[in-house]
């Protein structure tokens, strides 16, 4: 049984024709990628029931490649095999909104290696179609141009939440800052934090002789900390904090909350909250916030838990949606790609909102089985309801034998393009 989602495959399950006009939308048609994605955030923002309560949440997807010829392909870290491996990186930005219980993406960019920009790759990005306007830029940049677009299309969004890769930035965290964003960034626990404000300053000449400092020095004596060593202070304080109900019960740690302050790499001292989360095995997360010191503690400690929702939705785009099986090589394939995976998303969001102010979950229901949160409508779900409503055709015999000639002709065109493309003379060195 075929079940990988690539162009032949589904032309094959729906028995649209030759193929060809899928190919084309997807890989030459001119549309714009990045007006689905405006037009999502417009959905978006016309609905009164999201204007409170959403957050964005800026994260990366990695997905292995078997060699370079595909757009952004190089030896990377990919964070889900935990190792540097041949992959292509998609920087994404999702949406939230935890009480009503919607999640979609909103944003996506694809991330080119430095090394895509050298001559070495010229021939390689006319050949996938990188736009010529592409120039490097670091995942954090894609990231707040992200964050950008939205705030100019007027997206409602209350703070933006990252994982480590991001927050460990301090310079990033101080743009959020310069763009009037909230933040709740998670950092390594080695990240270094001060208790009181350290000065920073260039050092004064000591001595006429030798050359006269120009870098920035911290001045005062007070010593930096890594956060791993405040979650083990006797200093730290620590609360037991319900989160929220969950399917498998109500989700709860241990939390401590600390004014701390960090530099960046320009000097800048920035004064933020960092809260800890401790977990029953031991484990620790941490986060840092740009909320201001009267901030309540409950606050920082649900802003810091909201990151979750990103890895559910990158999980129902791979496995009910195909996200990860995309398998074409230029750069205009691979934004018509993300776009109509996110418009698939934002389908599946929508349906699950109405969903549920048309069938209430049942309270007496609820009270028989003894538990708190009734399941919501996922996406697999809404997959078999689309089954129901868009059942596949039946093929006659003659269809299953026209179809499976298209077939052997298409692998015929294939090996003869690849048997020309060997015939090519070699150009000159």
């Amino acid at each position: 049984m075929d079940v990988e989602r690539n162009f032949a495959n589904i032309d094959r399950r729906l028995n649209s024709g030759d193929g060809q006009s899928l190919q084309h939308f997807m890989s030459n048609s001119p549309w714009s990628g990045i007006a689905v994605f405006d037009q999502i955030q417009a959905d978006l923002r016309a609905l009164p029931v999201l204007a409170q309560g959403s957050v964005l949440i800026l994260d990366e997807s990695a997905d292995e490649k078997a060699g370079m010829d595909s757009v952004g392909a190089a030896r990377q870290y990919n964070g889900r095999l935990g190792k540097v491996d041949v992959c292509r990186v998609d920087t994404c930005l999702t949406y939230a909104n935890v009480p009503v219980g919607l999640w979609t993406m909103v944003d996506g960019e694809l991330y080119l290696p430095q090394a895509w920009f050298t001559p070495d790759y010229a021939d390689q990005r006319q050949r996938l179609g990188v736009p010529d306007e592409r120039t490097f830029l670091r995942k954090t940049d894609l990231g707040l141009r992200m964050v950008q677009r939205a705030q100019a299309n007027g997206l409602p969004f209350e703070r933006l939440a990252c994982d480590a890769f991001y927050g460990r930035d301090a310079q990033f965290r101080a743009d959020l800052q310069a763009e009037n964003v909230l933040y709740a960034a998670d950092v390594p626990a080695h990240t270094l934090v001060y208790l009181q404000r350290p000065r920073v300053g260039v050092p004064k000449k000591r001595h006429a002789k030798g050359r006269t400092p120009t870098r920035w020095q911290v001045l005062s004596r007070h010593q930096p900390h890594p956060v791993r060593a405040l979650a083990r202070s006797r200093q730290t304080e620590w609360q037991r904090f319900q989160i929220r109900h969950t399917e498998r019960g109500l989700l709860e740690a241990d939390f401590a909350a600390r004014r701390v302050w960090t530099i960046t790499e320009a000097g800048q001292v920035r004064e933020e909250w960092l809260v800890i989360r401790r977990e029953a095995d031991g484990d620790y997360t941490y986060t840092l916030l740009n909320d201001a010191a009267e901030t309540p503690v409950r606050l920082l400690v649900e802003a810091s838990c909201q990151r979750y929702f990103t890895e559910r939705l990158f999980q129902d785009a791979k496995t009910e949606i195909g996200w990860d099986e995309f398998q074409a090589q230029k750069y205009r394939t691979w934004e018509h790609h993300l776009a109509l995976t996110a418009l698939a998303l934002w389908f599946v969001a929508q349906t699950k909102l109405e969903w549920r102010e048309q069938y209430a979950r049942d309270p007496e229901l609820a009270r028989q089985l003894e538990v708190e949160v009734l399941p919501a409508l996922s996406t697999a779900n809404v997959r078999e309801l689309l089954k129901a409503v868009l059942p596949l055709p039946d093929l006659t015999p003659e269809d299953a034998t026209h179809l499976v000639t298209r077939m052997l002709v298409n692998r015929a065109r294939s090996t003869s393009s690849r048997l020309k493309a060997r015939r090519q003379p070699e150009a000159p060195s």
